[in-house]
């Protein structure tokens, strides 16, 4: 049965979420860095600052996903749904710490726009929220379906590079589709091509500027 709290309750939670998210070093994994090999590969300079970029934009990702699923469990109609979200966010904790771990072991950092892109992402999923549980559930398929994108070509990229961030991608695909999954099987709507092209654009001009800033 899922935990009844009241709105004021939920604000001060997210507050500590958007707090913890969006401080470097604030979230731990509560699972390990997905990789069998521990050592730290050797890359080129070159490699080293294309793979940094590219783990910046997965990281700013997770970012957004965490604004995405507080928004959308601030003004979820239903109970159930406002758990769902808040339990994806929890599980996406985990690929958020991954993301700033390797970029620490590859001397980055992250994304310097990530409280810009939270807040718009928290307004977005309170919108989505609002409009419906339907329609939030779709989103969250729609925004998965773009993430997981993102990680393949991601993955394609970095090919044997870079074994150890090809570990934390993979496992974070995994996850990725999976919620994508559940979003649609618990009653989410499909979004029609054209949303999804447009949501596919926005999403090329965030990743090309998070990649270098």
């Amino acid at each position: 049965m899922p935990r009844s709290h009241s709105f004021s309750d939920r604000l001060v939670a997210h507050l500590d979420n958007a707090l913890k998210t969006l401080t470097p070093g604030a979230v731990q994994a509560r699972q390990p860095l997905p990789v069998e090999d521990q050592d730290i590969p050797a890359l080129d300079t070159a490699q080293t600052h294309h793979i940094a970029g590219l783990m910046r934009i997965n990281h700013t990702g997770e970012v957004c996903a965490q604004g995405l699923y507080q928004g959308q469990a601030l003004t979820a109609k239903l109970a159930q749904v406002r758990e769902d979200m808040n339990q994806a966010a929890e599980e996406e904790l985990d690929h958020l710490a991954w993301c700033e771990q390797r970029l620490n072991e590859l001397n980055s950092r992250t994304s310097f726009l990530n409280p810009i892109f939270y807040g718009l992402s928290y307004a977005m999923g309170a919108a989505a929220g609002m409009a419906g549980d339907r329609w939030s559930l779709g989103f969250v398929a729609a925004t998965e379906d773009q993430v997981s994108a993102h990680l393949r070509d991601h993955l394609n990229q970095i090919g044997r590079q870079d074994p150890r961030s090809t570990a934390i991608l993979k496992r974070m695909l995994s996850d990725e589709e999976r919620h994508a999954e559940h979003a649609l099987a618990a009653g989410g709507r499909t979004f029609p091509t054209p949303v999804k092209q447009l949501m596919t654009e926005i999403s090329k001009v965030m990743t090309k500027t998070v990649y270098r800033i």
